[in-house]
């Protein structure tokens, strides 16, 4: 019955009565009984999960932080048909939440590089270094060497786990990258990018790492092809368009090298997605899970909502937000596919953006309309939705743009910003961590964003921490999940 009446109470939200605003919000019961239930719920996190994770899952948003978690929120909820505010995200709903703090080592304010080499490798690194240390300068090849780290994946795959990598960027880019590759300069894709030097003295291209550094990825579904194949190869999808040609100088054809020495130790199936037009991240999540849980050991997968950071740096929020709703989606079917006792999920951010939305809007405020009023000094109305820099900065005859003379609903719209920059550039706060699963109240507080993997290693008894998974007498210390009451209480969960 308890859950009966959360349901309903959640459900009444959509009684709205000509305030503006839920009518039952006006009584205080409404509240009350709300927060008593919500503290019920958390009086259950006293029972803390102690399972041994079988499966570990990470979803980075990249460059999502607070401010676009919550106005994706809003969003989520104003495209069912709500105000927006009251909706809760699938990161929402994970009983831990921590901080992270997101520097680089030579960087107050960090790049995705640095980043994904904390969250990734577990420990902090340069800007624009991808699995490899502090000690390691970018751009610098003579300083790889000796100076590689491994990550989290390289420790799952090790442990006998399957591996993959889902994202919406490129799979040479900076956050898959240093799941597999050492890189002084992330910017690496191909030999085409390298100065010669570096070549020479044999450092070698990510696309490269990609596939000579692990053995054996399971799954990996991404962008950046043309980083793997011979220079000016037409692109299969793509072959008049001269952008998307390959790059390699060296001539390799990389995707026909990796066929050709499987081709005796895997039969390659039909694709499992729809080809007609590019996969969404939730259909990927959802081919990269039934492929990686058939093995018996378990899994690792890193999904990156990459886009995000893409529509942020155009100055683009409404691309971004709905990257980030897309996120929450692909989040929710991971959340169905798997369950909470043996499965360790992490939501978090590399870093977040000079993004922010204000203005003292009404509640329910479409999240990309107007503030209920004008500016005091030039008399001109503004979004909510605006940045610190960027490129949408922009003077009219000497004066800020009157955001009424345009569509500011627009898809391509880029929001106003104080600063001119092409590129708007990425903010230097922490960044919230959402977890659930076996371990997860070891993510709490305020911690180095470095912790992350370490963390999900212990969880799952793999890398260089596991004198815990064993007790004295050599047995499982760490109990794996009953898989029939995990289904049960799953199911049950689902239905209530």
């Amino acid at each position: 019955m308890k859950r009966t009446t959360l349901i309903i109470v959640f459900c009444s939200f959509l009684i709205v009565g000509s305030s503006g605003f839920p009518e039952q919000e006006k009584d205080p019961m409404f509240w009350n009984r709300w927060a008593q239930q919500t503290l019920k719920n958390a009086l259950t996190l006293q029972t803390l999960n102690t399972n041994k994770a079988k499966n570990l899952i990470l979803f980075l948003g990249d460059g999502m932080g607070v401010p676009t978690v919550t106005a994706a929120r809003i969003l989520k909820g104003q495209l069912n048909g709500q105000s927006g505010e009251e909706t809760r995200l699938e990161m929402d709903k994970f009983p831990f939440v921590s901080l992270a703090k997101t520097y680089n080592t030579n960087a107050q304010v960090p790049d995705s590089a640095g980043t994904a080499t904390a969250y990734l490798c577990g420990v902090k690194a340069n800007e624009g270094t991808v699995g490899v240390s502090a000690a390691a300068v970018r751009s610098q090849c003579n300083t790889t060497k000796g100076n590689e780290v491994t990550s989290i994946l390289r420790w799952a795959k090790d442990s006998g786990k399957s591996v993959g990598i889902v994202t919406t960027t490129r799979v040479n880019h900076a956050t898959p990258s240093a799941a597999y590759a050492h890189s002084v300069d992330r910017d690496w894709y191909s030999d085409n990018e390298m100065p010669p030097e570096a070549l020479q003295a044999g450092c070698k291209d990510i696309a490269r790492q990609l596939f000579e550094n692990i053995p054996d990825i399971d799954v990996i579904m991404g962008g950046g092809r043309k980083f793997m194949f011979p220079k000016n190869q037409s692109d299969v999808e793509y072959p008049d368009v001269l952008k998307h040609s390959g790059t390699r100088k060296d001539e390799r054809n990389l995707v026909q090298e990796w066929k050709d020495k499987m081709k005796d130790k895997v039969r390659f199936p039909p694709f499992l997605l729809n080809t007609d037009t590019d996969p969404s991240l939730t259909e990927m999540v959802d081919v990269a899970i039934k492929i990686l849980r058939k093995n018996p050991s378990g899994f690792y997968l890193l999904v990156e909502g990459g886009r995000i950071d893409h529509g942020h740096h155009e100055g683009k929020a409404k691309q971004a937000l709905h990257e980030a709703v897309e996120m929450d989606r692909a989040i929710g079917r991971a959340g169905l596919m798997t369950s909470i006792h043996d499965t360790l999920t992490i939501v978090t951010a590399d870093h977040s953006h000079v993004f922010s939305f204000g203005g003292y809007t009404a509640r329910g405020n479409t999240i990309f309309g107007l503030a209920p009023m004008v500016s005091d000094v030039d008399q001109k109305p503004f979004t909510s939705i605006l940045y610190g820099n960027g490129p949408g900065y922009k003077l009219v005859t000497g004066a800020r743009e009157n955001v009424s003379t345009i569509d500011y609903q627009d898809n391509n719209y880029q929001a106003q910003a104080a600063v001119p920059l092409s590129m708007e550039t990425h903010g230097g706060e922490d960044v919230a961590v959402f977890a659930k699963g076996p371990l997860a109240h070891l993510l709490h507080g305020v911690h180095e964003q470095n912790y992350i993997p370490h963390v999900m290693a212990y969880a799952a008894c793999i890398g260089q921490n596991r004198d815990h998974c064993l007790s004295r007498d050599g047995a499982a210390a760490l109990k794996p999940a009953l898989s029939v009451m995990a289904a049960i209480l799953t199911v049950t969960r689902l239905l209530c």
